[in-house]
Parts: C-alpha cells; sequence; structure tokens
C-alpha cells in the first residue's frame, strides 16, 4: 500500500512539475537579471561589506527580541549546506552533463539580487509580534500588506508550511537515516505501528531526529540561530574541506574539468521539453534548477 501511495504522490507530483519548471526557469532567470541590473549589481558592490556587517555583529544583538546579522546569515545557510549540495548537484551534472554547473554558477549570481531584494522586501513589511515582542516577516506578510493580497499570502504561508513540513525536511531525513543505515547499520530494526489497517514502518533514527528538531524550533528563533551559530559554520568548514581536498588530490583533473564546465553550457543538441525545450539546453535547465 505504501508503494502504491508513493507511485500516486510521485504521479501528481511530475504532472505539475514539468509544466511549472519550464515557465519558473526563464522567469527566475529573467527576474534576477532585472533586479541585478535595477541593484547596480549588489551581489557585487556590497558583498564585503556585507562580510564585514556580519563579522562585526558576532555576540552583537542590537535588539534583545532579535538576532544578529550573522545568526541570520548562518541560520538561512544551515537549509543549503546538506543534502542539496550534494545529492542534487550529483543529480544535476548527470542529467545535465559538465555544463550543468555554469548554469548553477550564473543562477546563483543572478539568485543573490533575487534574494537581497526578498530580504528588503522582509524587513520592509515585517511586524513586531505583541506578546513576545518578536519581529514576524518573510513573503507572507510582505504580499499580504505590500501588494494588499491577504488571500495569497495565506496561500503561500500554506504552501511553504506543507513542502517544509511534508517534503523538504523528509528528503534530509531521509538522507540522514539512509546513510547512516548503509555505514552503520543503525536503522535495522525499524518501529512498527498499526495504523487504519496496516502496519506503518517508523525509523528509530527519524524519531531521534524529530525528537531533537523539536526541541531547537520550539525554542523560537533565538534558538534556532543559537544552535545554527554553533553548528552550520563547522559544517560549512568541513564542506569546504573535503571540496577542496578532492581538488588537491586531482588537480592535474581540473584544467579539463573547467574546459568541458564552460565548453558544454552552451551546446543546445540535448532540448528539453516544454515550450521553451527548443531553446534551453538540458544543461542549462538541470543547472538552473538545482
Amino acid at each position: 500500500m505504501n508503494d502504491q501511495l508513493n507511485e500516486t504522490l510521485l504521479g501528481w507530483v511530475n504532472a505539475l512539475n514539468g509544466p511549472l519548471w519550464d515557465f519558473l526557469v526563464v522567469f527566475l532567470v529573467a527576474v534576477g537579471i532585472l533586479y541585478t541590473i535595477m541593484t547596480g549589481a549588489v551581489q557585487i558592490r556590497l558583498f564585503w561589506h556585507s562580510m564585514k556587517v556580519m563579522k562585526r555583529s558576532r555576540g552583537k544583538v542590537e535588539d534583545d527580541h532579535g538576532i544578529t546579522p550573522f545568526q541570520a546569515f548562518v541560520t538561512g545557510l544551515a537549509s543549503r549546506v546538506g543534502v542539496g549540495n550534494v545529492a542534487g548537484v550529483a543529480i544535476a551534472i548527470a542529467v545535465g552533463g559538465p555544463g550543468a554547473v555554469f548554469w548553477m554558477w550564473f543562477t546563483a549570481f543572478l539568485g543573490m539580487s533575487s534574494a537581497f531584494v526578498e530580504s528588503s522586501l522582509a524587513q520592509l513589511f515585517k511586524v513586531r509580534d505583541n506578546k513576545n515582542q518578536q519581529f514576524r516577516g518573510g513573503p507572507a506578510y510582505y504580499i499580504t500588506q505590500g501588494l494588499k493580497q491577504k488571500w495569497l499570502g495565506i496561500v503561500f504561508a500554506i504552501a511553504l508550511i506543507t513542502t517544509y513540513g511534508f517534503v523538504f525536511n523528509a528528503v534530509q531525513a531521509n538522507a540522514i537515516t539512509g546513510a547512516t543505515s548503509h555505514a552503520w547499520g543503525w536503522n535495522e530494526a525499524n518501529l512498527m505501528l498499526p495504523l487504519g489497517g496496516f502496519d506503518l514502518e517508523v525509523s528509530w533514527i527519524g524519531l531521534v531526529l524529530v525528537l531533537i528538531t523539536a526541541m531547537i524550533i520550539f525554542g523560537g528563533i533565538k534558538r534556532i540561530a543559537k544552535v545554527a551559530e554553533g553548528v552550520v559554520p563547522f559544517m560549512a568548514v568541513l564542506y569546504l574541506g573535503v571540496a577542496l581536498y578532492i581538488a588537491v588530490i586531482n588537480y592535474d583533473m581540473l584544467p579539463s574539468i573547467f574546459q568541458l564546465i564552460f565548453s558544454k553550457a552552451f551546446e543546445f543538441e540535448a532540448a528539453a521539453g516544454g515550450f521553451f525545450g527548443a531553446m534551453i539546453s538540458m544543461a542549462m535547465m538541470m543547472g538552473i534548477k538545482r
């Protein structure tokens, strides 16, 4: 029954995902180019300034109910240093070829300007909670207050909760349980729970992850920020260190790898499907999606 449910859900996702991505890939790149021009390439112009602000802010909170710029940075980074950086990039390269890496770089550069605009809107339309005096903000708030479309803000909030609650975190948890089970056999004896006439197999590692996550997120944004401040720098340094080590021990292959990345990025013979398929290669599609 679990397999049948998974196949049904996968069918729904694939039916919506293909046409939606054909449109979003072009739209997101266009928006990134527009914001890069409108902000005067803010991702370059204010890059070192942002580094200085974060460096000065460590341990200093201007508002007792807020978090420091460095904590905000590592909290956002926490969702990026993980499964997506390893499995996601590998899948993009496997499907789109070496050229997908170029489009990851290109879209990441443009995405910095989009992220700057999003963060600016979040600051502009944030509100202070009357109960605990903490700030609340984000897309749902600036959609509601900036566009005056409360219904759209509610739709966005529900979509975000559903995505993070049932999809995004599930990918991370599945990767952790799979890795620990494969490496150390930690997940061999799962817990079986009767549910609706069939036995639901529950992972012990998954339960532990739920408990650890609950202790963090139910402490509010300040506890999340403090945990991220302590864990994320270690994660990032470890991740970059492993990548650097691999590059160093294979230094003789680097020239040919870079040559493949740039040469394959503009080969359009492997077209992606959809309305824009004739114009956009698989390398571009997979790189931008990643």
